[in-house]
């Protein structure tokens, strides 16, 4: 399983570098600049062959890529030959204009976020099915005294159904943790039914510094009703059956699985179940079933929400990947300012080692589901990492294409080329800054899978 996570996950990201050096590739072509060498992977070429003046490799290690154009080290040269590399050659990248220089440049970070808008149009306009569960929610507190949060200093209790969050309608949990989420530390109006009556509350998702993502302290509210019972298992043993309702479990009354899963914290070695079906009440003797991994086996789970997206029309399929896409923009760019509110960096920024298992860890999991809803997490994750791979490149930073857009554009304003020596030295601290956050993303990459 391990194996076909890293090789599920290498094969997304090198979709992602790819699609990025694409689109470094077309717009050089585009604006004359000559391209010696596309590769995918880096490393010494495996596979390479020669077309049209451009060398096409494979490199030996699958992750990443490059697009060589010519003059790539003019800088470098010009400030070792003492010269301000004054007559560039025809069709190398010094050549071109800055103008087209910063089309280049931008290419790469804008074919990533059309290629997220075209992944997740594809995916909306065929419809595909969601499991979740309802907007009725669990304290945390109610689960695990001792700690006050933010929920609950708002005045929510367990059981209620939050129907609205910042204008917002969630009829899901998961559109509630989608709104929380992305506004910590912001006061935001929510809207609850308790006991049939609308009570309009207040709440303030504190930061999670470990993900840098808000929280409220709830958790999702589950009828325990079984949906599906395994043949041979604990469960089927003591008789359980597809839409039984748990009442109690050892006397303790069960009101959603999270109160059952509370009452298996204490692993009991047997349980006494009281439970309903169709509407007669009926008991039995669960033996849990306990694995050396520690997982408990019950043999059943229990019922959620599912439903299918409605299929879209071409329209509005690219209405709803775009707008999905700058959703997931604006998330991005918030993510960003969060880095400087002390947030645990270790864990929430993510080097190849860690985006590679969760992409690979994502799509493995829901191939287990079924083969559509496996190809659904792949794009959503792809989708994903393409935008931040987008916005990561556009930051004004030494290296990166948004730092050689902003040395084109002072070029541009004092009308006449910087000194090769500035941009040498700029693009040395570059690579080092870069080399250093690489380094510091897989000592956290390591911490995460040692802790998983």
């Amino acid at each position: 399983m391990l194996f076909l996570k890293i090789i599920l996950g290498l094969f997304g990201l090198g979709i992602v570098v790819f699609v990025h050096e694409l689109g470094h590739f077309l717009a050089a072509r585009l604006v004359g600049i000559d391209v010696e060498a596309f590769s995918i992977g880096w490393g010494n070429p495996i596979l390479k062959k020669k077309v049209g003046g451009v060398e096409y490799r494979l490199g030996m290690f699958p992750i990443g890529g490059y697009c060589k154009m010519r003059g790539d080290s003019d800088y470098k040269e010009a400030w070792e030959n003492q010269n301000r590399g004054g007559n560039p050659e025809k069709g190398s990248f010094l050549g071109a204009s800055p103008l087209r220089r910063i089309l280049v440049s931008f290419a790469g970070p804008f074919f990533n976020l059309v290629f997220a808008v075209l992944v997740l149009s594809v995916i909306w306009g065929i419809g595909f099915d969601v499991n979740t569960l309802g907007n009725r929610i669990v304290l945390v507190s109610d689960i695990n005294p001792g700690q006050l949060y933010p929920a609950e200093e708002a005045g929510l209790k367990t059981g209620d159904r939050i129907i609205q969050i910042n204008g917002k309608k969630t009829s899901y949990y998961h559109e509630i943790q989608e709104n929380i989420a992305v506004n910590p530390e912001k006061l935001l109006p929510v809207t609850v039914e308790r006991d049939g009556k609308i009570l309009n509350l207040s709440v303030r998702p504190s930061l999670d510094k470990s993900s840098g993502a808000g929280k409220i302290g709830v958790y999702f509210w589950n009828d325990p009703v079984i949906e599906n019972v395994a043949p041979e298992s604990p469960a089927a043993l003591a008789g359980l059956r597809d839409g039984d309702r748990i009442i109690s479990a050892n006397g303790e009354m069960v009101r959603n699985s999270l109160d059952f899963s509370k009452i298996m914290d204490s692993n009991p070695a047997a349980l006494s179940l009281a439970y309903e079906r169709n509407g007669a009440a009926a008991e039995t003797r669960l033996n849990p079933e306990y694995r050396e991994s520690g997982e408990i086996n019950m043999g059943f789970t229990w019922a959620a929400v599912k439903y299918r997206t409605p299929l879209l029309s071409f329209p509005a399929a690219i209405a709803k990947g775009t707008s999905e896409s700058w959703k997931t923009l604006v998330v991005s760019l918030r993510s960003l300012r969060l880095l400087f509110k002390g947030i645990d960096l270790t864990q929430a920024v993510s080097g190849p080692v860690r985006i590679t298992y969760m992409m690979g860890d994502m799509a493995t999991q829901g191939f287990q589901q079924s083969l559509g809803t496996g190809v659904r997490s792949l794009a959503d994750f792809l989708a994903l990492i393409s935008i931040a791979l987008c916005v990561m490149n556009l930051l004004p930073l030494p290296i990166l294409d948004g730092g050689m857009i902003v040395l084109f554009i002072i070029e541009i304003i004092r009308r006449k080329p910087l000194h090769p020596r500035a941009i040498s030295v700029f693009q040395t601290l570059g690579a080092v800054l870069i080399f250093g956050l690489m380094i510091f993303a897989v000592f956290g990459d390591i911490l995460y899978l040692v802790r998983r």
